[in-house]
């Protein structure tokens, strides 16, 4: 049985990836309606519109999935899975501030796994049900 869970996005995440994504559109908008930035390459627009692109992959595509004895995470590009048995410690409502971090809020899940520095920084909607759920896979797998 495969059960996906929605990553939260705070507060936080959605005004700096707001702003961000404004300023790359005003930016290619600004560039192309005004004459005085005729002498911009087009490549500087393209490569605007990937960024938006890409931070709007993100924003909207960062899920988790509890199956097959596996926790896969999937944010824009980066994208894994971790086997349930092999999970070790999670960390509940603490924020991981370097490594890999498929996540888009704060407080959220430190899933400690394999050995004793692998680890994967996760936010999903509910931390309590999704560890309510990881939980009845891992008993049920044992």
């Amino acid at each position: 049985m495969m059960m996906k869970f929605k990553s939260r996005r705070d507060v936080a995440f959605s005004i700096i990836m707001s702003g961000t994504l404004f300023v790359l559109v005003a930016i290619s908008t600004l560039g192309l309606i005004s004459s005085k930035y005729e002498s911009i390459p087009i490549w500087i627009h393209l490569l605007d519109g990937v960024g938006v692109v890409f931070l709007l992959w993100i924003f909207f595509g960062t899920y988790y999935e509890l199956a097959n004895g596996l926790l896969t995470y999937k944010s824009g590009p980066i994208k894994g899975s971790i086997k349930i048995n092999d999970i070790r410690e999670i960390v509940i409502g603490k924020t991981l501030w370097a490594g890999l971090k498929p996540a888009t809020a704060t407080k959220g899940l430190i899933i400690k796994f394999g050995k004793f520095y692998d680890e994967v920084y996760i936010s999903p909607q509910s931390n309590d049900l999704f560890i309510k759920e990881l939980l009845k896979v891992k008993i049920v797998q044992e």
